[in-house]
């Protein structure tokens, strides 16, 4: 969170795969952050998670964001792992974030086996809300978005009047940084 503010981020989403404790903690460092810093400009924080489901017999990930975290239909894809299954399908993830009142977008979705073009189709046919446009593939130092790809599902997204999203993927201590 010292790096969100001090980059000057507006907003953000901890995605932890199948869980909040990222969004709980940061919430909770937030408030506190809140207290000590009165006056200061600091990020608006949306609940967020990662979900693994089945898309075209592919597994993807899909991204909720701005969900009720205490909503029944959202719970499943909160116990730490995967879910099997008819939850398995991206279908029943995309309703289940909508009906927890959260916005579904598909993650990084030119780093799967299957076409970004063909998984996009599918996604929006099945209600995604959005697609993470800017992502960075090839993992440069610093983080920058990938200019093909980015501009390929910005294209997408625009055909299929779906929104634009930014994802660093960070796995470690650099929000700048994926590892």
């Amino acid at each position: 969170m010292e790096q969100a503010i001090a980059i000057g981020l507006e907003g953000l989403a901890i995605t932890d795969h199948h869980n909040i404790g990222g969004y709980l903690a940061a919430q909770a460092w937030l408030e506190d952050w809140k207290w000590k810093n009165p006056h200061s400009n600091i990020p608006y924080l949306w609940s967020g998670t990662e979900i693994n489901a089945n898309l075209l017999d592919n597994e993807v990930h899909i991204l909720a964001y701005a969900f009720e975290p205490s909503h029944s239909s959202i719970k499943p894809y909160l116990q730490k792992s995967a879910v099997t299954g008819i939850e398995y399908q991206a279908v029943n993830v995309i309703a289940a974030i909508h009906e927890a009142g959260g916005l579904a977008v598909l993650a990084h979705p030119a780093r799967y086996r299957r076409s970004h073009f063909d998984l996009i189709a599918a996604a929006a046919e099945h209600g995604i809300d959005g697609v993470e446009s800017f992502y960075a593939y090839n993992n440069p130092s610093p983080w920058k978005p990938s200019p093909t790809e980015s501009q390929q599902v910005q294209q997408l997204a625009s055909d299929y009047g779906l929104f634009n999203t930014c994802g660093t993927d960070t796995h470690g201590l650099n929000l700048l940084q994926r590892l």
